[in-house]
């Protein structure tokens, strides 16, 4: 019961993350789809921060300050992003894409060549974000998570800025009418998309291993993680709920050989695997009419339109 639930735990904290990523960014009106690959940036620099700071320093700083380079990193690749679909007003499906594709052969040319070997593995310690409640193992990503989370709503529905936010990826050319600077609105909250991804791509990789494959990318966790937005209905908190829903079928995989009933059943591990995947397929086939995202998400915004 243990094993399941910190197992869960960890991945709901990182669909969470990802997804209140996504949920800001097509608020604004921008479909990030290039979550997949920002979390690979994001986990690519933390986990070298991890290797490359001092050996002597405080495991408080070394978790400090590689959660903060993985989050810039996140908004440094999110700014791509931006620049594309909103100075260059380019398809933003396409460039998501060439950005997923993209940060996994950026993480295989630095890993590869950090290690001086044709091996994509990289190892780091993880102890300093692993700690124990009682019976319970945790990380320190899941007490980030739940701050990020209240932080998030409190952002977008109680300060002025979330509701400018939103006005953007509702109705851009009434939002500028009124002196809302769309393009800056834009520009945040992809930016913002990126700080969220580039903390959800290092909670991902670094408390449950402490090694590393990068070939893998993230298995596709940025995916299942705009399927927890959709499935949110876009709002923080129900986010936070279908994270928790999906995190259990994900967690299956690492404890079905634990579990008697489940292990009687003789399926594989790959099985497991495509279970939340398989889930959020059924779950959005069913519930996509009812879904509302940003009437103006994807649509590029031009000041001279009315």
């Amino acid at each position: 019961m243990f094993l399941m639930l910190k197992y869960a735990l960890l991945s709901a904290t990182v669909l969470m993350l990802v997804a209140l990523g996504g949920c800001f960014s097509e608020h604004s009106g921008v479909i990030n789809l290039a979550l997949e690959g920002i979390m690979v940036i994001g986990g690519l620099v933390g986990t070298m921060a991890l290797n490359l700071l001092p050996a002597d320093m405080l495991p408080v700083w070394k978790v400090v300050i590689s959660i903060c380079l993985a989050a810039v990193s996140g908004i440094v690749y999110s700014s791509l992003l931006a620049f594309s679909a909103i100075n260059l007003k380019a398809d933003q499906t396409i460039g998501g894409t060439a950005l997923n594709l993209l940060s996994t052969a950026i993480a295989l040319v630095v890993v590869k060549r950090y290690n001086g070997t044709q091996s994509a593995k990289l190892s780091y310690d993880n102890t300093p974000f692993i700690f124990q409640a009682g019976p319970l193992t945790l990380n320190v990503f899941l007490i980030i998570g739940l701050v990020l989370l209240a932080v998030s709503i409190v952002l977008l529905y109680k300060t002025r800025f979330g509701l400018r936010l939103q006005a953007c990826g509702e109705h851009p050319q009434a939002a500028g009418s009124v002196g809302i600077n769309v393009y800056k609105m834009r520009w945040a909250g992809v930016l913002i998309s990126g700080f969220l991804a580039g903390i959800g791509g290092f909670a991902y990789i670094v408390p449950a291993v402490q090694t590393w494959n990068f070939e893998v990318g993230v298995a596709g966790m940025g995916f299942l993680a705009l399927a927890v937005m959709i499935f949110g209905q876009w709002k923080p908190g129900k986010i936070a709920l279908a994270a928790i829903f999906f995190a259990i079928f994900k967690s299956l995989a690492n404890i079905y050989d634990s579990i008697g009933w489940l292990s009687a059943l003789h399926l594989t591990k790959e099985l497991y695997n495509m279970m939340p995947f398989a889930a959020s397929m059924i779950i959005l086939a069913f519930t996509s009419k009812r879904s509302r995202a940003p009437k103006a998400e994807g649509i590029p915004y031009d000041k001279g339109q009315r």
